[in-house]
């Protein structure tokens, strides 16, 4: 399903009065919101439960230590990705795949680890994505993706996306564990949620933006469930594949799917004309 379209084609810098550095337009530094978009999206997040698992039950450097390894390298994707002067599908996809686990391991940090409750914790990562959109929104009159072209949209863009995965994965575990719906059962429940949201946005026309960013919360969870369901012991609910067997096979998905992407540039999206104006 696609949230946000755009009717412009990727055009280069634009010519002119030369502008202040936070607001120069240059190519848009996210890809075009597509069903390649969600399938890959919601595969990153399959990753980012079963990945998170995998290397705190594996790497023997406790939660803590596999924390920090992640963000580490998330750090270094990042400083890449703000580097590129377009959107480049490799090191994008990179950067949601590790910020998807280390999304993860904030939460499982806090609830764990710290003993937080997870109403608190979903109520405060809830709190701080508010913050950060109605910061991001007073600075840059925008929030749509289609206008991810300066240093200080993208900026907050990956703040809102970390923040994201954080609350999907908060609020994906509250719900689990309250409702005792299961695996299966659960990935069902947010995939309806999803459908609802498409629904009115499509039907009763809720605002394109804020549609895009419900049902980007939302695939955090719904890709938890389709992990736990793959990768957890049979007796638990879940079909035994394992962690190793399910990370592995999602990413192979995702790196055919990034490599396709790379080669068609079926998602390249152009700057936003209305946010560029706003800029």
């Amino acid at each position: 399903m696609t949230y946000e379209t755009s009717g412009t084609s990727a055009v280069p810098e634009a010519v002119g009065p030369a502008v202040p550095a936070r607001h120069r337009v240059r190519w848009n530094k996210v890809p075009e919101v597509t069903l390649y978009f969600w399938i890959i999206k919601v595969l990153c997040t399959t990753v980012g439960e079963t990945a998170a698992d995998l290397l705190n039950e594996k790497a023997g450097l406790g939660l803590t230590g596999v924390s920090v390894l992640m963000s580490a390298l998330l750090a270094a994707v990042l400083v890449v990705q703000f580097r590129t002067t377009a959107y480049r599908a490799g090191v994008y996809w990179l950067a949601v795949a590790l910020i998807s686990v280390v999304g993860t391991l904030i939460s499982d940090n806090l609830t764990d680890d710290m003993g937080v409750p997870l109403e608190t914790s979903t109520t405060v990562f809830a709190i701080l994505l508010a913050i950060v959109f109605a910061v991001w929104y007073r600075r840059e009159r925008t929030l749509s993706i289609h206008s991810i072209d300066t240093t200080s949209r993208e900026s907050f863009y990956w703040l809102a996306v970390l923040f994201t995965f954080a609350l999907g994965t908060a609020a994906g575990d509250l719900v689990s564990e309250r409702m005792d719906l299961g695996y299966w059962l659960s990935a069902v429940l947010f995939a309806a949620a999803i459908a609802a949201v498409a629904l009115a946005r499509f039907a009763l026309g809720l605002d394109a933006v804020w549609s895009f960013w419900i049902a980007y919360i939302l695939t955090r969870p719904l890709g938890a469930s389709i992990g736990d369901y793959l990768s957890q012991p049979t007796g638990d609910g879940g079909l035994g594949l394992g962690t190793v067997v399910t990370s592995a096979l999602f990413l192979a998905v995702i790196l055919g799917l990034v490599v396709c992407l790379s080669v068609t540039r079926k998602d390249v999206a152009g700057p936003d004309p209305a946010a560029r104006r706003a800029a």
